[in-house]
């Protein structure tokens, strides 16, 4: 009973949705931090018009986009028998599950200790994508039969995508231009390490070690080519032809995938208008009260990254090869359609690791879609489990199993399920990838301790 009347407040404010729950809770939070009321009502309000934009603009990119990838996935003739439904379906799944009203509360438990003890600079204020971690545990909890273990999945999820968004926020600030910003979101942060070493690989490969393709070095070498709209026009125009648009289809897609690189990025300064007042006043009360103690990040969702013109040149390239990946792919039975329109989310970090470069964004983005794509394959039972457990409305007609292919196919998910199912492979790669994770940061603190803008990791 109170199970079901704690699912019905968290649904309650769920559905005010990101855009009207996020100011509510950037206004608490500027209050707690002594800004003034009207400044902090200002404030919050600018914030909640940012989003809306950036969600609006990047409507259009998924609105677009998703048609055109839908269509190259007809033009295959694939006939792959998992449905891909896309992460809204699958969150709406996740937030109805029993273990979800319980994620919040954990989430935000785990952020304050951590703060308390100094163990994170991050204050995760996107209370939306909390379902992030909830569907961790609810895919622990319907593989092993056992709420605590759900639990305790979600909340080692919370504190490890905390300490990934600590890690990655010095390279946020200065390569995406978001000052004071963390991005704690489990389905792109887990990528910065893979991003990394990725990185790393590539740099001791000939020939490949010297493609730079970041949207400086392509607006240099192209003129007014390499402009990050025009860079999207051509992309549009090249992806409307693949899906066999007739003439006015291909230059609707250009142009408005154009405008999207063009908007998205001036959407993103009005959310950081509204974010300096607030960034401004925890600088002010760290540095009275705790003078040996860094400046706090503001944990945002990964959107206000999405508008880095390399970010959506990154997922526009990949979009094809992720439809061919699906058919050559030994062992894939999803068919990718409703996640083909979000490889933004997915390679944000990859695109951040490799400080904008495109081309190496590209080259490991591959693997990171095959893993995607046999992940989300082998969870796909599990899923349709735990959406018929909940009711879930299935498209009408079909019978089969569904899936997602990002966030279904996420392959940290896929280990923490594995490590509570017992599974001895996925145990011993513990110490493993603590050990390279180790190195990595080491190498990042090296590099950017080399760095003369002096941040520091």
């Amino acid at each position: 009973m109170m199970g079901q009347q704690l699912l019905s407040i968290v649904q309650y404010i769920l559905g005010l949705g990101p855009t009207v729950m996020l100011p509510i809770v950037i206004f608490i939070l500027a209050l707690i931090f002594s800004v003034k009321p009207s400044r902090a009502l200002r404030s919050s309000v600018t914030i909640g018009m940012g989003f809306v934009g950036i969600y609006l603009v990047f409507d259009v990119l998924v609105n677009n986009l998703g048609p055109a990838a839908q269509a190259m996935v007809k033009n295959t003739g694939i006939n792959l028998p998992v449905m891909d439904l896309g992460w809204p379906p699958l969150s709406a799944i996740t937030w109805a599950s029993p273990i979800a009203p319980f994620v919040i509360p954990l989430t935000i438990i785990i952020n304050i200790v951590m703060l308390a003890l100094n163990l994170t600079k991050t204050v995760d204020v996107d209370l939306w994508n909390y379902w992030h971690f909830a569907f961790a545990g609810a895919l622990v909890y319907s593989g092993t039969k056992s709420f605590g273990l759900g639990l305790l999945a979600a909340g080692i999820a919370a504190v490890i995508v905390i300490k990934l968004a600590d890690w990655c926020a010095p390279m946020v600030q200065k390569y995406f231009n978001l000052p004071g910003i963390s991005l704690p979101t489990l389905s792109s942060a887990v990528f910065f390490p893979v991003g990394i070493l990725g990185d790393k690989i590539i740099e001791k490969i000939p020939v490949l070690n010297k493609l730079n393709a970041d949207p400086e070095t392509i607006q240099k070498r192209f003129g007014v080519f390499g402009e990050p709209m025009m860079v999207g026009l051509i992309l549009g125009l090249l992806l409307g032809i693949g899906a066999g648009y007739d003439l006015k289809g291909v230059l609707n897609l250009g142009i408005n995938l154009g405008a999207v690189m063009l908007i998205l990025p001036r959407m993103v300064r009005i959310l950081m208008e509204g974010l300096i007042p607030l960034s401004d006043a925890i600088r002010a009360l760290l540095k009275k009260r705790y003078p040996n103690r860094s400046d706090l990040y503001i944990g945002l969702d990964i959107a206000v990254a999405i508008g880095n013109p390399s970010v959506i040149a990154t997922a526009l390239l990949l979009t094809p090869i992720a439809v061919i990946l699906s058919v050559i792919v030994p062992g894939n039975r999803v068919m990718p359609l409703g996640d083909l329109a979000n490889l933004a989310v997915m390679i944000s970090m990859v695109v951040l690791a490799t400080r904008g470069n495109v081309l190496r964004s590209v080259i490991i983005g591959i693997p990171i879609m095959i893993g995607d794509l046999l992940v989300a394959t082998t969870v796909a039972p599990l899923v349709t489990d735990i959406a018929k457990s909940i009711n879930f409305k299935f498209p009408e007609g079909y019978t089969g199993l569904i899936s997602s292919f990002l966030d279904g196919g996420n392959p940290f998910r896929f280990w923490l399920l594995k490590i509570f199912q017992g599974n001895i492979a996925a145990i011993i790669l513990i110490p493993v990838v603590l050990a390279i994770v180790y190195w990595l940061i080491k190498y990042t603190n090296s590099q950017t301790h080399q760095d003369s803008s002096g941040i520091k990791a």
